[in-house]
């Protein structure tokens, strides 16, 4: 709205949630970017792809000595992907298909549970040789309001999560840009348009197609490495029990 058509920022997220599993922290560095979509929100796939591809080849480049250091005291296999501009996409109810054919009950229209997706990483390492997929045109009742929905299924909707070793590092979507559509989403989503005044009249003055994802840090070291819990990714991991040191 601003005229910046590609931004970016990385900085602490906290999260007052009590989760407590190997994969999520109370704070962590959320690393975001959102994007103007010229012609098909996919834009941001191939931009979402080659960001990571750049930083796996870069880390894989000048980071040999620590790589070894840290594979002394937790030996991990070498992280698979495809080069730039060919990571893999798989369309979510491709991925419900392959589940299913492996003894799953996955429904279309429902999100991935933490064991599928895990089952997945599995499935999609065996058959396409990577351990880094996105997974695109997830069920639009599992996302936010604000998620562009398919123009072509409403049941889906133009959003996407990206995957190391079956685990999930971030989740993104084109924006709802349209103030009209913008309202009637949060209508039917049973969420009060007066709590979105601010939000909403952002958009009153024109906005550009635009989408973007957010990207854990941690989580994302954690995964490269092949590290069974996130908090051997961070100096003074925050879980709802530990605050200090």
């Amino acid at each position: 709205m601003s005229d910046l058509c590609n931004v970016f920022e990385i900085g602490p997220v906290f999260r007052a949630e009590n989760s407590n599993t190997p994969r999520h922290m109370c704070e962590f560095v959320g690393m975001d970017f959102e994007m103007e979509i010229k012609e098909h929100y996919h834009e941001i796939l191939l931009m979402l792809g080659n960001l990571f591809v750049h930083i796996f080849d870069n880390i894989n480049k000048h980071c040999q000595a620590e790589l070894a250091a840290i594979h002394r005291q937790y030996p991990f296999r070498p992280l698979r992907y495809r080069p730039k501009n060919q990571t893999l996409v798989l369309d979510f109810r491709e991925v419900i298909g392959l589940l299913n054919a492996n003894g799953e009950n996955a429904k279309p229209t429902d999100d991935l549970t933490t064991p599928q997706e895990k089952k997945l990483g599995g499935l999609i390492g065996a058959q396409y040789n990577t351990d880094f997929y996105i997974v695109d045109k997830y069920p639009a009742t599992v996302r936010p309001f604000y998620t562009m929905p398919c123009p072509h299924d409403k049941r889906y909707s133009n959003s996407y999560d990206a995957f190391l070793r079956g685990q999930e590092i971030t989740s993104g979507a084109q924006r709802v840009h349209d103030v009209d559509l913008l309202t009637r989403r949060a209508t039917e989503c049973n969420i009060p348009i007066e709590s979105l005044a601010k939000y909403i009249s952002s958009f009153s003055m024109g906005a550009f197609p635009h989408g973007g994802a957010g990207i854990g840090l941690e989580r994302v070291v954690m995964l490269f490495l092949g590290l069974d819990d996130i908090r051997k990714s961070s100096m003074f991991p925050r879980t709802p029990t530990r605050c200090e040191p």
